[in-house]
C-alpha cells in the first residue's frame, strides 16, 4: 500500500453504514487502515463494527437518525474522543419514498428531503466547524476529505423520484459549497453519483447478478467502495468540487453546465413580442428530451466490464 493511497492513522465516519453501500464504504476505508465511525439508525450499525474489528481495525458505532442535527455533532465527538479526531466524512444515508408528483405527500418529501439533504448538512457542518478550528489551532491547512452521495436523478430528474431528485440536486450544490469554503483549511470535497446493487435500489437494478471478472457483480456496491477510498485518500488531494458517475469497470467526471444559446435584446430591453421572434423559433420541434436534464449520461450504460 503506497503511502498516498494508505489511510493508516486516519478517522472515517460514514453515515448509513448498517448496510449496502454504506457497509461496503466503511469496510474499504478499513481496509486502507482507517478507523471508523460506524452510523445507522439500528443494531447493524453494532456489526459492521464486529466485521470491521474482525479485519483486525478500530471501529465504533453511533446509532441514530442522520437527518437530525444532533446526530452530526455526536459522530464529530465520537470521532475525536474515540480516535482522537477527524479526517474523512462519508455522507450515505438515505431512505426512499418514490412517487409521481401528483401521489406526492408531505411526509414523503419531508423524510427524503431530510435524511438525504439535511443528513449531509448535519454531519457537514459539524465536520468543518472541527477542521475549521483545528486549521486555526495548526496554523495551516489540516487534513480533510467530505465524500457525499448524489446520484444521476438529479440529472435525469427522475419522474418518479421528485423528492429523491431535488433532494440530490441539493447534495450536489451543497457539495460544491463544501468544497469552496473549506479549501483553504485543507478539506477536499466530492460527489459521486453511484449505481450500486443494494437494498434500497432492489427495484431498480433486480435481482439478476451480471458477474464480471474476479467474480464482482458488475453493480456491486465494493466497486463504488473502493473510488471512495481513493477520494479519501493523500492522492486525491488535488480533486476538489468535482461530481463522478461510479460503478462497473467505470468512473466518469462529469463537466459543468454550459449556456446553450444566449438571446439578446436588440434595443437593450425585451418585449414579448421580442421574445416570441426569437424563442419559439428556436425551440420550434425540439425533442422532449432536449432539456436541461442530462438524459445522455445514460449512454455510460455500455460500459467494458464483461457480463455474462
Amino acid at each position: 500500500m503506497s503511502a498516498s493511497t494508505t489511510l493508516e492513522g486516519r478517522t472515517a465516519v460514514v453515515t448509513g453504514a448498517g448496510a449496502g453501500l454504506g457497509r461496503s464504504e466503511a469496510l474499504a476505508l478499513a481496509g486502507r487502515g482507517a478507523d471508523v465511525v460506524v452510523n445507522d439508525v439500528d443494531r447493524t450499525a453494532h456489526d459492521v463494527v464486529a466485521e470491521i474489528e474482525a479485519l483486525g481495525r478500530r471501529a465504533v458505532a453511533v446509532t441514530g437518525d442522520a437527518g437530525d442535527w444532533s446526530t452530526g455533532e455526536r459522530l464529530v465527538r465520537t470521532a475525536v474522543e474515540a480516535f482522537g479526531g477527524l479526517d474523512i466524512v462519508v455522507n450515505n444515508a438515505g431512505v426512499l419514498r418514490d412517487r409521481m408528483l401528483f401521489n406526492l405527500t408531505e411526509s414523503d418529501w419531508d423524510d427524503v428531503i431530510r435524511v438525504h439533504l439535511k443528513g449531509h448538512a448535519a454531519l457537514s457542518r459539524a465536520a468543518a466547524a472541527y477542521w475549521r478550528a483545528a486549521s486555526k489551532a495548526a496554523g495551516g491547512p489540516v487534513y480533510g476529505r467530505v465524500v457525499n452521495t448524489s446520484s444521476e436523478a438529479f440529472l435525469f430528474g427522475s419522474p418518479g423520484q421528485p423528492n429523491y431528485s431535488a433532494a440530490k440536486a441539493g447534495i450536489t450544490a451543497l457539495t460544491l459549497s463544501t468544497a469552496q469554503g473549506l479549501s483553504r483549511y485543507g478539506v477536499r470535497a466530492n460527489a459521486i453519483c453511484p449505481r450500486a446493487r443494494t437494498g434500497m435500489t432492489a427495484g431498480v437494478f433486480g435481482e439478476a447478478a451480471a458477474r464480471s471478472e474476479g467474480g464482482l457483480d458488475v453493480l456491486a456496491p465494493e466497486r463504488v467502495a473502493t473510488f471512495v477510498s481513493y477520494l479519501a485518500s493523500p492522492a486525491a488531494d488535488g480533486i476538489n468540487g468535482q461530481v463522478f458517475v461510479v460503478y462497473g469497470d467505470m468512473v466518469a467526471l462529469l463537466a459543468p453546465a454550459t449556456v446553450e444559446r444566449k438571446f439578446t435584446a436588440a434595443g437593450g430591453v425585451f418585449s414579448v413580442e421580442e421574445l416570441d421572434a426569437q424563442l419559439t423559433p428556436y425551440f420550434s420541434g425540439r425533442g422532449p428530451y432536449e432539456t436541461f436534464a442530462a438524459h445522455g449520461v445514460a449512454r455510460l450504460d455500455a460500459t467494458g466490464a464483461p457480463q455474462g
